[in-house]
């Protein structure tokens, strides 16, 4: 299947004279702008959900307009799941974070993305915005952070990915075969309803891992991979891993050691699910490093997020090639660090 911005030209171009709309194709600029040098202010790691409610409130209301914000659903504690959207282009991205409730730095590093892209009017925000339209849903699992474990809560539930007396592992619940209404994971449907409405080109799910050593002995501070599910067309397969290079280079900038992460091929994760439904879809994993690293982590997720969404803005990605997505560019993880903190707690919760 080929991606709906890959359409070749002349199709594109006749579909817009007669219809007179805009192409999915961005627009060639000779000035091509690059992003600004991120922040170096303090972000809060773990905002509860009241805090996450007044910073989304006050971006709307700070940006005239260019963020706007929605609940596209309610836990099952009755905390609203949020999503935030910026830009305006024909290109659509999809940033989730924080589905499993103890993996909280992909949320502050949204809300980071949401005021460097949407509060403003400088040339570099305006031709982003008029490029693209970054949907975020900002912290998927309100009830599991509030918990700081990694399910939803639904303590009744008896399920075959989460705990008893817990609840869902909400990240295996995206099956495309299974309707939202049908999902028993309630903010699992929120998520795939909200992503057939926006109908995006990429997908990228932030979460966090344990900490791993490379093959060098130096520590892993993220992993990255795209799906892996037979399902996933070879177009599709081929966007992820140049939004996965995308992802990579803009991290190892940072001056992250970024690798493969080892995930499974269950048709259930979403970064498999909406692989398999056509995206360009990416999960990356931060390292839970510890208090001492989580602003670098959290601006190494700032960071992945503004170099994919500038690089489809500018028209970039297929200029990348889909091959530096291999174990000899983007090494694989290594073993976990001895007497540290693992977030995943059997080999069935990778992702």
């Amino acid at each position: 299947m080929i991606p709906k911005w890959r359409l070749p030209l002349s199709v594109l171009s006749a579909i817009a004279i007669t219809l007179g709309a805009p192409t999915l194709t961005p627009t060639a600029h000779a000035d091509t702008l690059t992003a600004p040098a991120p922040t170096n202010r303090h972000l809060d790691p773990r905002p509860d959900t009241a805090e996450l409610t007044r910073a989304l409130t006050q971006l709307q209301q700070r940006s005239n307009g260019a963020i706007t914000i929605a609940e596209i659903g309610r836990s099952n504690e009755d905390r609203p799941v949020w999503s935030a959207r910026v830009g305006h282009g024909p290109l659509r991205l999809l940033y989730i974070t924080q589905q499993h409730g103890n993996e909280p730095l992909g949320t502050p590093a949204a809300l980071e993305f949401l005021r460097q892209t949407g509060i403003g009017n400088t040339p570099w925000q305006r031709r982003l915005r008029s490029q693209i339209t970054v949907d975020i849903i900002v912290r998927a699992n309100p009830d599991g952070s509030e918990r700081d474990w990694r399910y939803n809560y639904a303590p009744d539930a008896q399920p075959e990915y989460g705990n008893p007396g817990q609840g869902y592992d909400i990240n295996r619940y995206h099956d495309p075969d299974v309707a939202p209404d049908d999902n028993p994971a309630t903010e699992a449907g929120h998520i795939q309803r909200h992503h057939a409405d926006f109908d995006p080109h990429i997908t990228v799910d932030y979460h966090m891992q344990g900490r791993y050593i490379d093959d060098n002995g130096d520590e892993i501070t993220a992993s990255l991979l795209w799906p892996t599910h037979p399902d996933v067309t070879t177009d599709a397969t081929t966007l992820s891993q140049q939004v996965t290079v995308t992802a990579h280079r803009a991290m190892t900038r940072a001056g992250g050691n970024v690798s493969l992460y080892p995930g499974g091929d269950y048709r259930g994760i979403a970064r498999n699910a909406y692989g398999i439904l056509g995206n360009g879809s990416v999960l990356i994993e931060l390292s839970a490093m510890g208090p001492q690293h989580e602003q670098t982590q959290i601006r190494s997720a700032l960071a992945s997020m503004t170099a994919i969404a500038t690089t489809a803005a500018n028209g970039d990605l297929d200029d990348i090639d889909p091959a530096d997505a291999d174990a000899e560019t983007i090494p694989p993880r290594g073993e976990p660090i001895p007497g540290t903190r693992t977030l995943a707690t059997t080999a069935d919760d990778l992702d």
